[in-house]
């Protein structure tokens, strides 16, 4: 019998941006964190189990904030993500503060993943039909000749704030809908012209609206993981000894690797959904009145987990 499709919220990143532990942050109209939309449109999905990939400096606070709550209505199990957390011989770079990525965050959950996965940030509102999407998918991923995995894609108008710039995963996409390459936009902005993104801080160039972006929720199988241990040693010998205190194993990276190696296929699936997330402080009342519109219209109970 399959099991249960899981969950992964990675909850470990500090918002350097954002300054602080945004992901405990009260935004919804009875104190509700965007990590609890989440989960709850995951329950409603049909997910039963859930990953939080935190630290353990804030284990305390968020299982009494987030997690203990979330346990009465989903199978909750943790994980940590440190920078000793890695293969045997392998040390952190002197002065490494910076975690080391989200390939590396998944590693992290290798002992708790033995079925098909969906990855999530804990700062970002994905919106119901991206979780029915995805558990939909999670059910009938199975690995073939090839890794087949999936991905929920967002329009790059969708997923912008006014406050500052965003890094965003700009899919291009084969004619069967599946993808063939993510090209990381680590600065991008909304102007009167529609978006724009920077490579060098000066020249800006135009961005279609209706760009698919990546917002990190994928869908995995149990193969990734076994990618991921393979390839994670070659990125500590190689990417990190370049950049040694900020380089990251980012799972796009890894996707494209596969899609490269033509040893993976990625099914493209696009919410119409408006993103909201709190990359910077002002982005948070914005978010609160969003959230709080939708409760008005019936999306969500008011409280959250009234029921």
């Amino acid at each position: 019998m399959a099991k249960e499709p899981i969950l992964l919220i990675m909850a470990a990143g500090m918002g350097s941006r954002y300054g602080g532990l945004k992901q405990m942050d009260p935004v919804g109209p009875d104190g509700e964190t965007i990590l609890d939309y989440s989960v709850f449109d995951a329950r409603r999905a049909g997910f039963k189990r859930v990953i939080f990939l935190i630290k353990h400096a804030i284990e305390e606070d968020f299982k009494r904030l987030v997690g203990d709550r979330i346990s009465r209505h989903m199978e909750v199990s943790y994980a940590f993500q440190e920078l000793d957390a890695l293969p045997e011989g392998y040390r952190a770079p002197e002065g490494r503060v910076k975690p080391f990525g989200t390939g590396h965050a998944v590693l992290c959950c290798k002992e708790l993943i033995d079925a098909p996965f969906a990855v999530i940030n804990a700062d970002d509102y994905y919106g119901p039909r991206a979780f029915q999407q995805a558990y939909l998918a999670l059910t009938r991923l199975r690995d073939d000749e090839k890794m087949r995995y999936m991905m929920v894609a967002y329009s790059l108008k969708n997923t912008l704030t006014e406050n500052g710039y965003v890094a965003r995963g700009v899919c291009e996409t084969n004619p069967d809908g599946t993808l063939k390459e993510i090209h990381e936009r680590t600065h991008i902005i909304s102007s009167c012209d529609g978006p724009l993104y920077t490579e060098d801080g000066e020249i800006y160039r135009k961005l279609a609206p209706e760009s698919p972006v990546s917002m990190n929720m994928w869908g995995f199988t149990v193969s990734l993981v076994r990618e991921l241990e393979k390839r994670f040693p070659v990125f500590l010998d190689t990417t990190l000894k370049e950049n040694p205190l900020k380089g990251e194993f980012f799972l796009p990276f890894v996707v494209n690797e596969l899609l490269e190696e033509k040893r993976a296929t990625v099914e493209v699936l696009k919410s119409e959904d408006r993103w909201w997330g709190v990359t910077y402080q002002e982005d948070k009342p914005q978010v609160r009145a969003a959230l709080t519109a939708l409760s008005e219209q019936g999306l969500y109970p008011s409280p959250l987990w009234s029921r």
